[in-house]
């Protein structure tokens, strides 16, 4: 199986440009490029931040969007998103029993689980009992899982960044939950920090996919300030072979010089 992992696409009222990047106009270049090289992938999972201020218009703007994609696509909000506005424009979005953008589905490969970590009137990341409630009858009742979440579920060593995790006291009850179910959680994939991210909760795999707009440049030391520059957009391209998961990370809107080599490795190094 193949599937394509993307977050933080920020649109905005069209023509609004975010750090004099065009939301729009990259967002209509990564999908023209999924769609040229990847039109086998299973599935296209959006971690959130769909939009930059929850505009209306950003959400049909996406949903028009979406019509080039050959794959099904599942959408997951942010601490930029409105639950509302989004349902508003998606309303045949599964939600949970109590209106949660939580839902889970069953591949052959496991069960995807999207997770709903936003609160209104906060960029924080919440994960509340009642999400944790559906989160562990999820994880039950699956063999092998594989989680997304839109905010990092843990704290990732840069100040600024950890400001914006999920907050302390839903952090420890939600590892609670990751540590009793480690043997069948395969993988976690988030977004939302804007930078390609790699590592391990409670033993359990990670990673973060760099936005389709700006990227944060970690300090590592500084909570006063937090650092973004336009460097070069990607989104990942996730490879499941049996028990094995393999990561790409693809730069779609390169324009600098590409050098085609060819692959007879071999006999290139006189060992042919």
């Amino acid at each position: 199986m193949k599937f394509i992992h993307m977050s933080d696409i920020h649109l905005g009222v069209p023509g609004r440009l975010i750090e004099g990047i065009d939301p729009h106009a990259r967002l209509a270049r990564a999908f023209g490029h999924i769609a040229e090289h990847h039109r086998d992938a299973q599935r296209l999972v959006i971690t959130g931040d769909l939009t930059d201020r929850a505009d209306p218009e950003a959400y049909v703007a996406l949903r028009q969007a979406l019509q080039v994609l050959p794959m099904p696509v599942r959408l997951m909000i942010g601490n930029h998103d409105c639950r509302p506005g989004f349902l508003a424009a998606f309303p045949s979005h599964p939600v949970d029993a109590h209106g949660f953008v939580n839902h889970a589905e069953d591949l052959p490969e496991g069960r995807f689980v999207y997770c709903d970590t936003t609160r209104a009137q906060t960029h924080r990341g919440h994960f509340c009992d009642k999400r944790r409630s559906w989160l562990a009858a999820q994880l039950e009742g699956a063999e092998r899982a594989f989680l997304f979440f839109h905010h990092n579920p843990l704290h990732l060593g840069d100040p600024a960044t950890d400001l914006l995790s999920v907050v302390d006291e839903d952090q420890a009850p939600l590892r609670a939950i990751l540590k009793a179910h480690r043997d069948r959680i395969a993988h976690i994939f988030f977004g939302h920090v804007h930078e390609p991210l790699c590592g391990t909760l409670a033993g359990i795999p990670f990673s973060g996919v760099p936005s389709t707009v700006h990227q944060t440049i970690p300090t590592l030391a500084n909570a006063d300030v937090s650092l973004s520059a336009a460097l070069e957009p990607s989104y990942r391209v996730v490879l499941f072979r049996g028990e094995d998961v393999v990561i790409h990370q693809v730069p779609f809107a390169w324009d600098g010089e590409v050098v085609e080599h060819g692959c007879d490795w071999e006999a290139r190094a006189g060992l042919a």
